[in-house]
């Protein structure tokens, strides 16, 4: 039995619909006997929603960098509640959490937090209960408690930490493209799919601005070695 990290982004959990699709590729997995951890963005533009809102307010002190980051780390306690009340209704066990649930630690730095530490216990006895862990990507806490955000595309950095720390087999990164590209298949159709790409080449990709991973989330998974797949959510390239 293999133990695998599946981080579905923002437009992969953007309805409904596509959550319902989302925990049929979980059910997959655990049918073939699998243990899964999962890790969700929030709905589509739900953050920019968010932030919108926040500017309205039109507050700048230094204290609402705290407040954004409770706000922002709404977006995806939405997701997941929905994606585990799904889970349950096809039987099987689910559990939503949140970052500090979770016990990701993180810095104090709000909207650029960097995760320090992962009590990997606490994840591992759900995953030895049977229960499906369906955790909002991210976010963390600090020592104080404080909620924190890990910056755009902070996600894909909460999978890879916890497939580290949990030293999964492997952290699979679902998005609307099918694999990593020499460059954007919706913008340039005869762009080729790479095979394989060694963590310094992704690196150089993603700080040179390709979007399919977040650069930092790339550093720690060259750190601590995670074998990660970038896979497509809506077909099973």
């Amino acid at each position: 039995m293999s133990l695998f990290v599946q981080k579905f982004g923002g437009t992969s959990v953007a309805s409904i619909e596509r959550i319902e699709k989302i925990a049929a590729r979980i059910i997959r997995a655990r049918e073939a006997r699998h243990d899964v951890v999962v890790v969700v963005s929030a709905m589509g533009d739900e953050t920019d929603r968010l932030v919108s809102l926040a500017d309205e307010v039109n507050y700048d002190g230094l204290d609402a960098r705290r407040e954004l980051d409770v706000l922002l780390s709404t977006g995806e306690q939405t997701t997941i509640a929905l994606l585990a009340m799904t889970l349950l209704k096809h039987g099987v066990k689910a559990e939503s959490v949140l970052g500090w649930q979770a016990s990701i630690l993180t810095d104090s730095e709000h909207g650029k937090a960097r995760v320090l530490e992962i009590d990997a216990a606490v994840l591992q006895a759900k995953i030895s209960d049977g229960v499906v862990p369906v955790v909002a990507g991210f976010q963390g806490s600090d020592e104080k408690g404080h909620i924190t955000t890990l910056g755009r595309g902070g996600s894909d950095t909460s999978a890879v930490a916890i497939a580290a720390a949990l030293e999964a087999d492997r952290c699979d990164i679902y998005t609307d493209v099918d694999g990593v590209y020499t460059t954007d298949p919706r913008i340039a159709p005869k762009a080729t799919k790479l095979a394989r790409i060694t963590f310094e080449e992704m690196l150089e990709m993603a700080s040179s601005g390709a979007k399919v991973l977040q650069p930092r989330s790339v550093a720690m998974a060259m750190r601590h070695d995670v074998n990660l797949q970038v896979r497509s959510s809506f077909n099973d390239a």
